[in-house]
Formats: structure tokens, C-alpha cells, sequence
């Protein structure tokens, strides 16, 4: 039997229809590496966070094993990490009500789904549903360390240890407290960064200290943040880390000093479509819903515009970005108040957009095609989900 090569040809930068999402491996991997040896000197587990990969391909290259431990921000997430065989997992946003019967189905499935809250109506609510099936519901109490977003304060003492003893002796499982330090991607340089991750670090401790001396048990303190994971330089007292973005990175990363350009592994893969000389304009097929709208790094020391242009294997070009986008239309143009000169970039020239935000822009898309530094070669397709 004669086998058509052609039709197992696997695809390549320059045969793949565009825009398309691209993930470059290596880049990937050693992001990884590098956060898990930083954590390996600390002591503390790592909890990765597997809202940006939204991918159980991903997932698989960055847990400590296949059934976790991991985060979520969606059910839909928590369902489709475990059907997969994850088994340890917190839904790290605020639990409603009418999305209690789904968590339920979850541990009746046999996964260890954990939620967090930070009122005692909500207490109550997981406190009564967990008795009305016959189960302890487990919840981390959320501390807000720097008052970015939601959480208990870790001095507000009396509201959390109301909190705790409602779900303590309610009905449901006590099983810690878990902080964000959100704040942290404002902070620049190296001082102000570890300054946030001890914050967050204080914190939770705190937090978890008010509780067990109300006699109530903590036994989990989790914190995390992609910034403050990377610039923390003592971890006592906390039993995990969460953090998701490190796996790929992004430009709003790389503006508040978490990595550099180089080690974003993920991109939009798009194609010269057009030129408007007068208007110093480079036209491609990739707009704001390849690249999404997000402008994260506009308010940074760098505006990077909807991302950064670079060449098909993912070197930048000086002074190259994606200035504005239209829905499928992407402007290309150098950055202002560059001295530069745009590139020679003819029709169909295949160039690779670095992306403010990785959630963001990967949420636009159905897959990552996989590459390796500087080959040409798509050597796989992972599916990405979406959804709640």
C-alpha cells in the first residue's frame, strides 16, 4: 500500500490558514520549570491556576500530577479538568447559589471541589445545601490582602470568625483561607514586587491565625499571583501558591518585570493583507477578535498597542505594533515617537503578534498549534475551551 505523504504532511507557518493561535513549547516549558524551582526553595506546593491554558493539554505540563492540585475561575472548567482525571480543585471566585447543584455533581463524581466566599450568607448557603445532601461542602474564606477586589480583611476579626463557625459548624468543611494580591500588577521593579508578595503572604497568615485561635481549623493557606509567586522571598506559614499566566506569559508581564519579551510563548500567527504608504500602515488579517481588546499595557511605562509585531518565528521587530484593530483588520505601524522605518513586509508575509493579556487573546480561539523555537513545523493542535 502507497501512502499519499502530502496528506500527513503536517502544517507550517507558512501553509497554515490565519490567524491562528500559536504556542511555543519551549518557551512554555521553561516557564514552568522556572516557577516550580523558585517554589521548590520555598516549600510550598504549587496550585496552578489553569484559567489562561483553558487546554488539559496544558494543563498536564504544568500540575505537580494529572489529578492536581489545580485552580479554576469557571465550573466549566472544574467539569472539563475532570473529566480529564483532575481530582484536587479549587473554583477560586465567589460561589452564587444557583451554582451550587453543579459542585454537588462534582464531589458526587468523586472530585475534591473546593469554593470560596467571603459573607455569611454565603456561608450559610453552602453550609445548608452540603446538609440537604448529605455532604461537607469544603470553602476557603477569601482574604483581601491589598484591597484589590473581593475577601474578608485579615483584621476584620469578628467577620471571620463568623464566617468560619457558620461553615465549621454548619454543616460544611472548613478548610482555610486564600488571598489574591491583585494589586501586584500595578506594582513596578523588584522592591515594590516583593513588598506585594509579603503583603499577601502576611495576610492569609494572619487570617488563618485568627481563625485557629478562635478554635477553628485552617489547615489550608493559599495566596498567589503570577507576580508575587515569581518576587516571593519567604513563604512561612502558606501551604500553596496559585498562579496561571506565568505559563505563557504576556506583554502586561513583561511591562511589570515578571519575565522578559522573550519568554511570551504565545502569539497570533497572521498574514499581510495590505499597505497604506501614506498612512505608514502594514494591514493584516488579524483584528481585535484574534487579538481580542484588550489594552492591558496602555496604562504601562510601554504602550504596546493590541501587541507587539514580530517576525514569523517570534524575534520582534524594533518599534512594530499593533497600533488599532477593526474586526478582522489589523493596523500594523511603528510605535510613536519612533525614529525607525517600517519593514519591508510584502503581501503574504507571515508575521507573529505577542499579546497584551494570554487569557484574553487565547479566549478568542479554538486551539493552540504547537510549535518548537525556530522550526517551521505546526507539530500539534491542542483544543482550548471556553464557556461557564
Amino acid at each position: 500500500m502507497v501512502v499519499n505523504q502530502a496528506s500527513v504532511e503536517k502544517a507550517t507557518l507558512q501553509t497554515i490558514e490565519t490567524p491562528c493561535l500559536m504556542l511555543d513549547a519551549d518557551r512554555m516549558d521553561r516557564n514552568v520549570q522556572r516557577l516550580k524551582s523558585h517554589l521548590a526553595t520555598l516549600g510550598p506546593r504549587l496550585r496552578p491556576h489553569l484559567k489562561t491554558g483553558k487546554s488539559v493539554e496544558v494543563a498536564r505540563r504544568v500540575m505537580m500530577s494529572e489529578a492536581g492540585p489545580a485552580t479554576v475561575s469557571t465550573l466549566k472548567e472544574a467539569e472539563q479538568f475532570a473529566a480529564a482525571g483532575v481530582r484536587d480543585i479549587i473554583y477560586a471566585v465567589g460561589i452564587a447559589p444557583g451554582k451550587l447543584g453543579r459542585v454537588l455533581a462534582l464531589r458526587a463524581a468523586g472530585v475534591d471541589l473546593a469554593v470560596i466566599l467571603d459573607s455569611v450568607e454565603q456561608a450559610r448557603l453552602v453550609a445548608d445545601a452540603g446538609r440537604e445532601s448529605n455532604t461537607r461542602i469544603p470553602a476557603l474564606i477569601e482574604i483581601d490582602c491589598d484591597g484589590h477586589r473581593s475577601g474578608v480583611l485579615p483584621d476584620e476579626t469578628e467577620r471571620l470568625v463568623e464566617i468560619g463557625r457558620v461553615l465549621h459548624e454548619g454543616g460544611a468543611e472548613l478548610r482555610g483561607v486564600l488571598t489574591h494580591a491583585g494589586g501586584s500588577y500595578s506594582a513596578r521593579g523588584q522592591a515594590a514586587l516583593e513588598q506585594c508578595a509579603e503583603e499577601e503572604r502576611a495576610g492569609a497568615v494572619k487570617a488563618a491565625e485568627v481563625l485557629r485561635e478562635a478554635g477553628l481549623p485552617c489547615p489550608v493557606v493559599s495566596v498567589g499571583s503570577t507576580p508575587t509567586a515569581h518576587f516571593s522571598r519567604d513563604l512561612s506559614g502558606v501551604t500553596e501558591v496559585r498562579a496561571g499566566v506565568f505559563v505563557l506569559f504576556d506583554l502586561v508581564m513583561a511591562g511589570i518585570g515578571v519575565c522578559t519579551v522573550d519568554d511570551i510563548a504565545l502569539s497570533v500567527l497572521t498574514t499581510v493583507i495590505g499597505h497604506q504608504p501614506d498612512k505608514g500602515w502594514i494591514l493584516v488579517d488579524a483584528g481585535w477578535m484574534a487579538m481580542s481588546r484588550d489594552r492591558g499595557t496602555a496604562k504601562q511605562d510601554v504602550d504596546q498597542g493590541y501587541g507587539l509585531v514580530c517576525d514569523v518565528h517570534g524575534k520582534p521587530y524594533d518599534d512594530l505594533i499593533m497600533a488599532d484593530a477593526n474586526q478582522e483588520h489589523g493596523v500594523i505601524t511603528l510605535r510613536p515617537g519612533s525614529r525607525g522605518t517600517l519593514p519591508d513586509l510584502p503581501i503574504g508575509t507571515r508575521v507573529r503578534i505577542l499579546p497584551n493579556h494570554a487569557c484574553a487573546t487565547g479566549a478568542q480561539h479554538g486551539s493552540y498549534h504547537v510549535v518548537r523555537e525556530g522550526s517551521d513545523v505546526i507539530e500539534a493542535e491542542w483544543p482550548r475551551f471556553g464557556g461557564w
